[in-house]
């Protein structure tokens, strides 16, 4: 004779797979926050790129016609430390350009972003003022 056992069906999960899978969730969900994360702190810097360069282009732009062999320097209330150095460019003796007519604009803003110093560089051409 057989006994028969009365065999229960059970739906659902087991403790172990409900345990599996939240390891799991909590491993992608762990990823997903250092790529966010990431992503943030990458956005963090390219404004700051954005903001130098836009400071620079404006130093330029204010800086078209400059004392020669001069250096200006200054400071932003967001810590960018920017400097604008002329310099005369040697040109052969020529009656249509006067020495020192033409100088060299350098144009540097640099800062500091998450311990890390850095700087963006303009370089131009530009005229100098001409006394008398």
């Amino acid at each position: 004779m057989r006994s028969s056992v009365a065999r229960r069906q059970v739906s659902g999960f087991t403790l172990l797979e409900m345990l599996v899978s939240i390891v799991l969730l909590a491993m992608s969900l762990g990823a997903l926050y250092h790529a966010v994360g990431g992503a943030m702190r990458a956005v963090g810097t390219d404004e700051k790129y954005v903001y130098a360069v836009e400071l620079a282009r404006s130093l330029v732009a204010l800086n078209t016609l400059v004392e020669p062999d001069s250096t200006q320097q200054g400071e932003t209330e967001g810590g960018f430390i920017w400097e604008v150095r002329a310099q005369s460019i040697q040109t052969e003796s020529n009656k249509a350009l006067p020495a020192k007519q033409l100088q060299d604009l350098r144009v540097q803003v640099q800062w500091s972003d998450t311990g890390k110093k850095r700087s963006i560089v303009l370089e131009s051409v530009v005229a100098g003022r001409l006394d008398g």
